[in-house]
This record gives C-alpha cells, structure tokens and sequence, in this order.
C-alpha cells in the first residue's frame, strides 16, 4: 500500500506521459465530456452560449466572414462554433479527436441543413489539399499540447492557411500560472462520478513546473478491478515565450485581446487570445 500511495503522488517529469486520448475513446468519459460542451450553465469544456455568440459576432467582423470564407475550427467539439460559422459561410471544416463530439455535430448541421465538413481525426495528422482564410483553436486546446505537439500543430497550421489568411486562438497566461497551487485530494466517485460508471476512489495531484510554466493535474482513479490514470497538462505563456514559438513556425502575431471576443488586452488577464499571420515584411503586433 505505502508503494502504491508514493507512485500516486510522484511527480513525473514535465510532459513525459500523455493520456489524451483516453478522455476520448473511453465510451464513459467521452460521454461525460460531450455533456460537459453543452451544459450551458459551466464553462468547463466550452463557452457559455452568451460568450460563443458574442465571440461569433466579434470574429464575423473583425475577420469579414462572409458566405465565401473558408474557415476551420481545429478542436471543433460538437460544433458549437462551427454551426455558428456555417450560418455565415459555405465553406466550413471541423476537426475533433472524438468521436462522439463529431457525431453531434454532424446531427446538429443536418438537423439545420448547414454544409459543414466534419473529420474525427488527431488534427496533429490533419493533411489536406484545402486551404483557409481562417484557421481558429478554441477554449485553450494549444495550452494542452507539449513543446513538440504545438511545433507539429503550428506547421500544420501553416500548411493550411491561405497567404493573407488569419489565425486565431486564445492561451492561459502567467497570471493564471502564479494562482495556481500545488495540492493532493482524495474523493470517493472523484467528480461525480466523471471518470468511470463503476464505483471508484479517485487522486487528484496538482504539481506545477516553475520553470516551464507548467501545471499538471495528475488523476489516479482506483476501481475493483483496474486502475489508471490521467494527466491533464497545461501550459502557461507569456506573451513573449509565445512570440518567440509562433516565429519559429513562421507566424507573426499581429494582434493580441483579452479573449476571442475582442476584449482588449490585459496583461493581468488569466487568457489572453492573439490573431496571427504568416511571417511577411511589415508586419507588427497591434494592441
């Protein structure tokens, strides 16, 4: 038991395992998560309603979205944003690793006759012939993915935008870091009940990485018959450290908000949202 008890609140290093999928494949977990995107009341794995059609209206003007817009949502969930795109435009992509996500979303755009082009796929793999005047990664996913996950991610990225295309994304910063607090919890049905529909007792660790600005919430869920575990990874950005990894890539960030709503920028802010271009002569950071 004493062996068992220091494995679960060991700290790994940073980013050295990735569980990711497990949130996805597992029938009970992703069903859990697809609740979660459409419970208006919390803003855990989406937006409020309130917040997506404000930051809908934002993007519609701010980037010209009209019917001819190509547009893709990397992270796309059940389409609440996507839906939303395809009302203004007809050219639509949404890309999501779930499986179950999807399936409501391509429901939904039948249900309102809407032409969105939906694929379940690692979007880290996405490869296509198209290309986009409008690339967006939504409700943080970017801060989820390790150093070389966001590398292949920001190539993919450009690949697919169109030259004089935007990309837009919103990221946790150091401010939300600094709150941030190392902790250990024990609950029996941890988060009622989230992680499995059999009985279970559930860890959860929180372990931060001061130098890499990182914040792992590690879950050891303890069933009958099995046990396992999950880790949430999330990394925490200054603006420069961002800069910096988007130039690399061949992007420059031209503008920075608050949010992907337009919100002007505030370095105390807990997220911050930049739009980004393909490096090219002349451009500057606005705002």
């Amino acid at each position: 038991m004493f062996e068992t008890l220091k494995q679960i609140n060991q700290k790994p290093e940073v980013f050295a395992v990735d569980t990711a999928p497990r949130l996805w494949d597992d029938e009970h977990t992703s069903r859990q998560m697809l609740h979660f995107h459409l419970d208006d009341s919390v803003d855990i794995s989406s937006r409020n309603s309130a917040f997506i059609e404000a930051s809908v209206e934002w993007m519609t003007g701010h980037f010209n979205i009209r019917s001819g817009t190509r547009i893709c949502d990397f992270g796309c969930g059940p389409g609440l944003y996507t839906t939303r795109f395809a009302e203004r435009s007809r050219s639509v992509t949404g890309i999501d690793f779930s499986r179950r996500s999807i399936q409501y979303a391509k429901e939904t755009a039948a249900r309102k006759k809407l032409d969105v082009d939906y694929q379940q796929q690692n979007y880290l793999e996405y490869r296509s012939d198209r290309r986009f005047d409008l690339i967006t990664m939504i409700m943080c996913d970017f801060c989820a993915l390790s150093p070389l996950q966001r590398q292949t991610l920001l190539n993919v990225f450009h690949r697919h935008l169109d030259t004089g295309g935007s990309l837009l994304l919103d990221l946790f910063s150091e401010a939300a870091f600094n709150d941030r607090e190392e902790g250990a919890a024990y609950e029996h049905r941890l988060l009622s009940g989230f992680w499995s529909a059999a009985d279970y007792y559930g860890f959860v660790n929180t372990f931060k990485y001061d130098r890499e600005k990182v914040v792992l919430d590690k879950y050891t869920i303890v069933e009958a018959f099995r046990t396992f575990e999950v880790y949430n990874w999330l990394q925490y950005f200054s603006f420069g450290v961002l800069k910096s990894e988007f130039e690399k890539a061949g992007f420059i960030i031209t503008e920075r908000f608050a949010d992907i709503a337009g919100k002007p920028y505030d370095s105390e802010s807990h997220e911050f949202a930049v739009v980004a271009r393909k490096a090219s002569e002349g451009d500057s950071v606005r705002g």
